[in-house]
């Protein structure tokens, strides 16, 4: 039997776009249920904004007094991009952006380096911006490479607290400041992120071989969609109007 053309194009047509349907169909649930998700997770509680003060520490009042600038200059032992004064733990200290990346603590009083970070500051640090009551004091943990939980500054100090959120704060080693906060709510919304954009591993790239894939089947299925929709169209109606019109003109 020979099939005609268009009769060929139609149960071709019908063929990808059943077993796309499959495919596509199961991953758009996915990412129906993984959008909804994130959607109804309030932003500022993913961020944990409701478990931390991002501004515990206060401005500083005077500049009087401070070490002078070509003593900060020597004693960053590199050269600089840029100096910052601010407070740590109530003490005034400058921060010092060293060309080549990295960052180095000075007194600001007498322009002495300070070492990197001890558990026990670090500690003191989460502390101070965690906005929890009755917790005991957190378990701290030193951080050498990234993970899909944390990807700042390294090396860093992690302080997880005992709450109902499993808080963990991280704190760099090198500028003292808080870098990142995550809790419950933070590992729900990263696994459906993780899911949204098919990064299964990293939880950050949204542009992995399977999603691209995914979204180009995606067109080929709204393409034969397409394809079917016009083939199956009923034409009958416009058959009578037609039929009608000759009548009426032969009339």
């Amino acid at each position: 039997m020979v099939l005609s053309p268009r009769l060929r194009l139609h149960l071709g047509a019908s063929k990808i776009h059943r077993w796309l349907a499959l495919l596509i169909g199961a991953q758009a649930i996915v990412w129906f249920t993984s959008g909804l998700v994130m959607s109804l997770l309030p932003i500022d509680t993913v961020h944990g904004d409701h478990r931390i003060e991002r501004n515990a520490e206060p401005a500083l009042s005077s500049t009087q007094g401070f070490a002078p600038l070509p003593a900060l200059l020597a004693s960053a032992g590199a050269p600089v991009r840029q100096l910052q004064h601010r407070m740590l733990l109530g003490r005034p200290i400058v921060e010092a952006q060293l060309v080549d990346g990295h960052i180095r603590l000075l007194d600001a009083r007498t322009a002495a380096p300070l070492p990197l970070l001890d558990a026990k500051v670090a500690g003191m640090i989460a502390q101070k911006a965690y906005r929890g009551a009755g917790v005991p004091a957190p378990t701290l943990e030193r951080v050498e490479r990234a993970s899909t939980e944390y990807r700042g500054s390294l090396p860093a100090w992690r302080a997880t607290f005992a709450d109902d959120d499993a808080t963990r704060i991280y704190v760099a080693a090198e500028t003292g400041r808080l870098t990142s906060v995550r809790t419950g709510t933070w590992r729900l919304y990263d696994f459906f992120w993780g899911l949204h954009i098919m990064d299964w591993t990293e939880h950050e790239r949204f542009n992995t071989p399977w999603l691209n894939a995914f979204a180009a089947g995606g067109l080929v299925f709204a393409v034969s969609g397409a394809i079917l929709l016009f083939m199956r169209w009923p034409r009958r109606s416009r058959r009578k109007a037609g039929g009608r019109i000759s009548k009426q003109g032969v009339a």
